[in-house]
């Protein structure tokens, strides 16, 4: 496996190439707000810049009649930033006018778009397609047709609903499953694989991977693989994280604080820079990287008794015709140049790919940004 990704990566490199190219147009199409990075003119009331997940586990159900809180998790079979979406502005949540009660809970009350929440989904209903027909052009109609229907053969499979996004992470940065088993009747039967966006079918097949590894697992899948996986013995700097994981300083700092706590990781003035700390893995950290690996590897084992051999090997094989070697540039990064107006174009350069995408409520950026 040294000379290739394992399967998460493959899936993850994918989907927040494939989330990074959606933001980046969506956010030059939106008239929005930021904190640090500006806002388009004129957006006063515009709504705060949010990531793709937030329309798949939000905006995607908010109808013209709104929608129930009580509703919204199981319509998206994943919970969401209710509150963040309030106060960034894309819903309002009140009590339902046609509700007599004189106070009715909470969980009735009916969320409903903002104007410019429904500036929003009109601009992100169709970006799916957009941005499909784009790898479609990058990378040919017949890979990309390959791409889809090895992912739906493993999703077919699947026995639990699945979202069509990743969830937010929780506590450890773990990704919460579904609690319900499927039922007989398949809720993806009615769509099938030509009505999922890609991200859709990348987001399902990476989170039953996550729940599978984080069953028997002391560390989440998104710690030991953006994390974890980069240290070593003899010490990393600390500055140096965010680049070698391609994830956010604050989701850095998130994860270190976790495994400090737990004895997975020392820190340790750098004798070579002042005012540097170098990061080493304790001998419990060095022996969970080498369960990270380990656990890889037998999950896709199992997932080739359980799918078929066939199944994994066409996936891997498509997924590997978008991302490259290992050991070289991703072609996906041709994709992800920002617009020179957005935020992303004023902070580091994007030359590495999380190995499993940090989605926070912080507003969903798979990068934990």
């Amino acid at each position: 496996m040294k000379d290739r990704f394992p399967l998460p990566t493959l899936l993850s490199h994918a989907l927040v190439a494939f989330t990074i190219e959606f933001d980046n147009e969506s956010e030059h199409q939106m008239p929005h707000r930021t904190t640090d990075h500006g806002s388009t003119p004129g957006s006063l009331h515009a709504p705060w810049l949010v990531s793709l997940a937030m329309w798949d586990n939000c905006m995607r159900f908010v109808g013209e009649q709104g929608v129930r809180v009580s509703e919204l998790e199981g319509l998206a079979r994943t919970a969401t930033n209710l509150k963040g979406m309030e106060r960034w502005g894309y819903v309002v949540v009140e009590p339902d006018p046609a509700d007599s009660r004189p106070k009715p809970p909470r969980r009735d009350w009916l969320i409903r778009a903002t104007p410019g929440g429904r500036t929003a989904q009109e601009i992100w209903r169709p970006l799916f397609g957009t941005i499909e027909k784009r790898w479609l052009a990058r990378f040919g109609k017949e890979e990309v047709g390959h791409l889809r229907e090895s992912l739906w053969a493993l999703i077919s499979k699947i026995e639990i609903e699945l979202p069509d996004c990743l969830p937010i992470l929780g506590y450890g940065l773990f990704s919460k499953g579904p609690d319900r088993e499927r039922r007989a009747v398949m809720l993806c039967d009615d769509e099938g694989e030509s009505g999922l966006p890609l991200s859709a079918l990348f987001s399902r097949v990476l989170l039953a991977f996550a729940i599978e590894f984080e069953r028997d697992s002391e560390l989440s899948l998104a710690i030991s693989a953006n994390v974890v996986r980069v240290l070593n013995e003899e010490g990393v700097r600390v500055r140096d994280l965010a680049h070698l994981s391609g994830v956010s300083k604050e989701l850095i700092k998130t994860s270190m604080g976790f495994l400090k706590k737990r004895s997975y990781i020392a820190l340790a003035p750098d004798p070579t820079a002042k005012g540097s700390k170098l990061v080493r893995l304790t001998l419990k950290g060095r022996h969970a990287q080498a369960a990270y690996r380990q656990r890889l590897g037998v999950i896709e084992k199992h997932w080739q008794a359980r799918f078929g051999e066939d199944a994994i090997r066409k996936l891997r094989q498509s997924l590997e015709c978008l991302i490259g070697a290992a050991d070289g540039p991703s072609p996906l990064l041709r994709g992800l140049s920002p617009y020179p107006e957005g935020w992303r174009a004023s902070v580091r350069h994007l030359d590495t790919l999380p190995h499993y995408p940090l989605i926070t409520h912080r507003g969903g950026f798979p990068d934990g940004s």
